[in-house]
């Protein structure tokens, strides 16, 4: 609580307004203080505009120009080099691999895979799409190929019909598509090329991506405005203009002609009232920035502001004392006032005998104050967010129904809301990936679902509201409109989220539920009801699915369990080893299931009915249960969510429960386990695969594989990954990033653990020290 202190201190003996004497107060320190302040600067700015305003005009063109060239410099190179990294990401998120690894033949068409060109196609389409791109094209050095955004065709064809270049032109495009290139340029009379290698870094690519930069834009990035600019150009190390705008030929021949002569040392130099700048490019070492102004036009204001600075010199002068004088009463009155309330209330234990004046009392107290209260103000502040989630959370829940209580604690915790609005509450269940959800760290989930909400906030700012309902559920609160619904809209809203979620199939999938809307904030748990009842509707046709309030798919009525003659039925053909008609059964199963767009639910009911049924066939016979891999079964049928997922994962199941029994010894056996982590040490190798393989406990598989190998299963995979990635850092130049993908780590963070684990360096250390 804040509590007000009263005013009513006692006035002393020969108090008044008017000022103490000179020597007590700090009264006059302000008056001088504002009288320096005021006048010096404009003295000093006087004398420096009559003595030194003509010695320093070149200087001050010159910055002037240098802030301009600055500028659009910054601009050209970020819009060049942004253009660099998309040809980068295109050429590395590409699938020109694949297309190199098809043989060619006469035809493209009859070889080449039309996914491939097409996708192909569609990134030139994206990169045509840049302000600086006319045209983009790959060049195929070894192959009678050319792919652009509209075709692809031999070389013949292509430069005769679809971008015409005469022989003598064609000759010098191949001869300058040679060894690496990141973004060179090749110049003609009447256009400007980019072109950039594939492989990256390779002397003999095999691909080349030419970029046609539209000459206009390039004109326009390099523009400037101002008047006392004359014209701006870019040129080459060998003084041949890239591109310019505004220079006449004269201009021109005259600004080679200097170049070729003096070359590029003075950044600025004035001739004959004009200046010429140059600045060296951030993009291309080989370019340099050219401006030429007019000195004549920046020397005009000289001229005046030399009279303006006498008027204002004196000007001040007369007026100046008379205004620091009223600025030093006005503010030290206020600061007397608050000094004296705070000697007779508030004067903190130990301060009541320091010596100094006013201000200094004051500001010792203010620190005193702001020392008692910050950990305080920092804690209850960094708690508003968490405490508004939970608000909402209880709200949803059923918590608070009436609105009062809920105006009570929304106004305790600062939160601003509209009782009557229309709401719809949107429901995200996640389905996490296992391999994801098991290798990642709690930082790594956390920032993924900020970044998730922090997207869905940017779909519709100041209209939703997000809380965490439980671990695999967040609730999205949609404000759309008062009273009167906005028809549409929140499941237009989901099918935005659903485009978001797509992005991160690779890590979790996704069901959304639409609740009813709702007109008052105290039924907003009767619509996140109704959406968590949507999420049982969810089908098996996409990793992410909306479910509106009013269901599409109907519930169907089938019994969710096997019966007892299904049951004996697999148990018969399981004694009678006919094995593929216990999988085909299950296909059957599905292939049911999908014709009636089964819900997933139910689906799963039933799949695991079948699942537990072969189980107890299986251990009839084995009568040696392996709880822990039996119940991996069930959790990876369970994280299946679409047919083609539960389709591979019983034919999985099924090639594991019903295999033959393997012949070959035990040290055989794990000779083939061995060799296969040797070919495959990339991908995830999982203990529980193994030791089901062999139908053995995790534990005993664990055990028997350090017997016959010699070494633990975890340690014999990290020191075999860790050899293949030394190789690649000595072999190679690869990124660590790249290396760590390529022997199967989740990221750089863990190679670098594993080799500090058991080479005591880093990956870069190791390669420092071996080259």
């Amino acid at each position: 609580m804040k509590h007000r202190i009263p005013f009513n201190r006692s006035p002393e003996p020969g108090n008044s307004n008017s000022p103490p004497p000179r020597k007590n107060t700090l009264f006059w320190r302000l008056f001088a203080n504002y009288f320096l302040l005021i006048l010096i600067p404009v003295i000093v700015a006087s004398v420096l505009a009559q003595v030194l305003v003509v010695r320093i005009i070149e200087k001050d063109a010159e910055r002037f120009n240098q802030v301009m060239m600055n500028r659009f410099s910054e601009q050209t190179d970020k819009e060049l080099q942004s253009l660099k990294t998309s040809m980068i990401n295109i050429l590395s998120t590409s699938r020109l691999r694949s297309v190199l690894r098809v043989p060619m033949s006469s035809s493209p068409d009859e070889q080449l895979l039309p996914e491939l060109l097409h996708s192909l196609r569609e990134q030139l389409q994206q990169l045509e799409s840049e302000a600086l791109v006319e045209k983009a094209y790959y060049y195929f050095v070894h192959q009678d190929l050319m792919i652009d955004a509209e075709t692809y065709t031999n070389k013949q064809y292509y430069f005769q019909s679809r971008y015409p270049l005469n022989s003598n032109r064609r000759h010098q495009l191949e001869a300058e598509l040679s060894g690496k290139k990141m973004m060179d340029f090749m110049q003609s009379s009447t256009s400007l090329t980019a072109s950039m290698s594939y492989p990256f870094n390779t002397a003999s690519p095999e691909v080349y991506l030419l970029v046609e930069v539209k000459s206009d834009k390039l004109e326009e990035q390099i523009h400037m405005p101002e008047r006392w600019v004359t014209g701006t150009a870019i040129v080459d190390e060998s003084a041949n203009v890239i591109t310019q705008h505004g220079l006449k030929p004269d201009d021109e021949l005259a600004l080679q002609q200097r170049i070729r002569t003096d070359g590029f040392g003075s950044g600025f130099t004035i001739s004959d009232k004009t200046g010429v700048s140059f600045m060296a490019s951030g993009f291309n070492e080989s370019w340099h920035y050219i401006s030429m102004i007019d000195v004549g036009t920046l020397m005009k204001p000289v001229y005046i502001t030399r009279w303006i600075c006498w008027l204002f010199l004196l000007f001040f002068l007369v007026v100046g004392a008379l205004t620091s004088y009223y600025l030093s009463r006005r503010l030290y009155l206020p600061i007397r006032e608050i000094k004296d309330e705070l000697k007779l209330h508030h004067v903190p234990k130990g301060e009541a005998g320091h010596e100094g004046n006013e201000f200094d009392l004051i500001k010792r107290y203010s620190q005193f104050i702001m020392t008692e209260n910050k950990e305080l103000f920092q804690m209850v502040n960094g708690m508003l967010p968490v405490m508004q989630e939970q608000f909402l959370t209880k709200i949803l829940l059923g918590q608070y129904r009436d609105a009062l209580s809920i105006q009570f604690y929304a106004k305790e915790i600062e939160f601003a809301y509209i009782h009557k609005a229309a709401r719809t509450v949107l429901c995200i269940s996640f389905h996490y990936d296992r391999s994801f959800y098991d290798g990642a760290s709690e930082s790594t989930k956390t920032f993924l679902l900020t970044e998730l909400k922090d997207k869905i906030h940017r779909l519709a700012p100041g209209m939703v509201w997000i809380c965490q309902t439980r671990p695999d559920l967040t609730a999205c609160i949609v404000e759309h409109g008062h009273i009167t619904e906005v028809k549409g809209y929140p499941e237009k809203l989901a099918e935005q989220i659903r485009h978001i979620l797509l992005e991160y199939i690779p890590f979790y999938k996704a069901t959304i539920g639409i609740g009813r809307t709702v007109h008052v904030v105290e039924e907003l748990h009767y619509s996140y009801d109704h959406a968590c009842a949507m999420l049982t509707y969810r089908g098996l046709h996409s990793p992410v699915e909306i479910c509106g309030s009013q269901p599409s798919r109907e519930l169907q009525q089938w019994d969710s369990f096997l019966a007892v003659q299904e049951v004996q039925r697999i148990v018969n053909q399981y004694k009678t080893r006919e094995f593929d008609k216990l999988l085909q059964s299950v296909l059957s199963l599905l292939e049911e299931g999908k014709t009636k767009d089964a819900s997933a639910i139910q689906m799963k009911y039933l799949l695991a009915d079948v699942l537990n049924t072969w189980i107890r066939a299986v251990e009839s016979e084995r009568n040696e249960l392996n709880v822990p891999y039996y119940s991996s079964l069930f959790e990876r049928m369970n994280r299946c969510m679409t047919w083609d997922e539960l389709t591979q994962c019983f034919k999985d199941i099924h090639g594991f429960l019903f295999r033959k029994p393997a012949s070959t010894s035990r040290s055989q056996q794990f000779s083939e386990i061995v060799k296969y982590i040797h070919e495959h040490y990339d991908q995830e190798l999982s203990i529980e695969h193994f030791a089901g393989m062999l139908n053995m406990s995790i534990g005993h598989f664990s055990r028997t594989f350090k017997e016959v190998v010699g070494e633990k299963y975890v340690e014999y995979i990290a020191k075999y990954r860790l050899m293949k990635a030394k190789q690649l850092l000595l072999e190679t130049d690869m990124k660590i990033d790249d290396i760590a993908e390529k022997v199967g780590y989740w990221g750089r963070n863990s190679l670098i653990r594993a080799f500090r684990r058991y080479e005591g360096i880093t990956p870069a250390k190791y390669r420092s020290l071996h080259h």
